[in-house]
C-alpha cells in the first residue's frame, strides 16, 4: 500500500505561481510514473500532467501547456507541479496519483494510487 500526501496549495492571484509537492511512502517510487489531476465540484476529474519514472518523458494537458511543470525528486519521492501563470479557471482541488507503470500516462485507470488531495484558489 502506497500513502500520497500532497501540499503547496492555497489562495493565488492570478498571474501568480504556486508549487504543489506530492510525498509517496514505500520503495517503489523510482519504477513508477506520477501523475497529476484536478477536479471541481461538479466536475469530472481531469488530467493535468505526468512524468515517467526517471523523467525522460512528461506529458501535460493543452490547458496547461507552457504555464506549468512536472518534475520528480527520486531520492526524495516527491513529485512536483509548479504553477505559473496561473488563471482563475486553474481553481481546484490537485490530486496526485501513483501509476502501476513506469511510462508517463493521461489514463485515469492507469494508476493505483490517489492522495487526497490539496486546493488551490486562484483569484482574479
Amino acid at each position: 500500500q502506497v500513502q500520497l500526501v500532497e501540499s503547496g496549495g492555497g489562495l493565488v492571484k492570478a498571474g501568480g505561481s504556486l508549487r504543489l509537492s506530492c510525498v509517496a511512502s514505500g520503495q517503489s517510487f523510482s519504477r513508477t510514473a506520477m501523475g497529476w489531476f484536478r477536479q471541481t465540484p461538479g466536475k469530472e476529474r481531469e488530467f493535468v500532467a505526468t512524468i515517467s519514472r526517471l523523467s525522460g518523458t512528461t506529458i501535460y494537458a493543452d490547458s496547461v501547456k507552457g504555464r506549468f511543470t512536472i518534475s520528480r525528486d527520486n531520492a526524495k519521492n516527491t513529485v512536483y507541479l509548479q504553477m505559473t501563470n496561473v488563471k482563475p479557471e486553474d481553481t481546484a482541488v490537485y490530486h496526485c496519483a501513483y501509476a502501476a507503470g513506469s511510462s508517463a500516462t493521461m489514463t485515469m485507470t492507469d494508476y493505483k494510487y490517489w492522495g487526497q488531495g490539496t486546493q488551490v484558489t486562484v483569484s482574479s
